[in-house]
């Protein structure tokens, strides 16, 4: 009874928080790398929470869609209530997609991760406490921020759902690595896109989420990323359930929707 309580004190607190999206285009005076579609243009979105109910964090999302699209409600601003509601700023990317020009995404998520940091002030955001979120593709573009990314474009931690994380076929989501690295990619390019491979006990801390009946992205994927966290020292939460399959974002559908949201939140305030 008092956990039912206490979860539907969470939503409705949540849903008490829901702001108004800033959008800002993150390239106003052009992209530097151009992936071949002049109408796609990289955005951010912004929700910020009450100031007096700020706690400096921000949260900067990647919405997942195998690098051709973006499920930008379920695995983006959807997600605004929940993260305002504990004081934490929201940043959803549009980032542009890749069309084998593989720069393009890493590119606009730095870019985002520093203009949070140049925003800090107005935003009432801590820049040393700016993290990254990525859903399936969009989970491989924030792993890869967690692992490659460096001084103002460096997350201070990482959330993780169901992500894409080897590039390594057989392993990886084809369709991810070919939309992102082309079909014949050089072996380089491949193991440096295989973000197990690139984890350090600088790597941020995560929280990694999915189902077990994940048929689309192999769970392979957040294991062998788990594993090679704990390798490194690197604090980690891992949350795999028995069911629920991939894509589930934030939707109430998702059997263990209310358990995820509960073990997130706990995360977040232990550190």
């Amino acid at each position: 009874m008092k956990k039912l309580l206490f979860l539907i004190l969470l939503f409705v607190s949540a849903s008490a928080y829901a702001q108004q999206g800033m959008e800002l285009n993150l390239w106003p005076q052009g992209p530097q790398t151009n992936n071949g579609d002049p109408t796609d243009m990289a955005k951010i979105s912004i929700f910020l929470p009450k100031k007096s109910q700020s706690t400096g964090r921000a949260i900067v999302i990647c919405p997942g869609g195998g690098y051709t699209h973006l499920a930008f409600e379920k695995e983006g601003t959807a997600w605004a209530p929940f993260f305002n509601s504990l004081g934490i700023a929201v940043i959803v990317l549009k980032y542009r997609m890749p069309h084998c020009v593989w720069k393009v995404p890493a590119e606009d998520a730095e870019e985002a991760m520093r203009t949070v940091r140049r925003n800090a002030k107005s935003w009432d955001i801590d820049p040393q406490q700016v993290g990254i979120m990525g859903f399936s593709a969009g989970g491989h573009l924030a792993s890869t921020i967690a692992t490659h990314s460096k001084g103002d474009a460096a997350p201070n931690f990482q959330i993780l759902m169901y992500p894409v994380i080897s590039m390594e076929t057989g392993v990886t989501h084809q369709g991810s690595r070919d939309n992102l690295l082309g079909k014949n990619p050089k072996r380089k390019l491949v193991n440096d896109y295989c973000n197990e491979q690139h984890v350090t006990h600088a790597t941020p801390p995560a929280f990694i989420a999915l189902a077990n009946d994940d048929k689309a992205v192999s769970p392979i994927n957040a294991v062998s990323y788990y594993e090679e966290l704990c390798q490194a020292g690197v604090s980690a939460s891992m949350h795999i359930y028995p069911t629920g399959g991939h894509g589930f974002g934030i939707l109430q559908s998702f059997p263990y929707h209310l358990e995820l949201m509960m073990e997130l939140r706990r995360w977040l305030q232990s550190f």
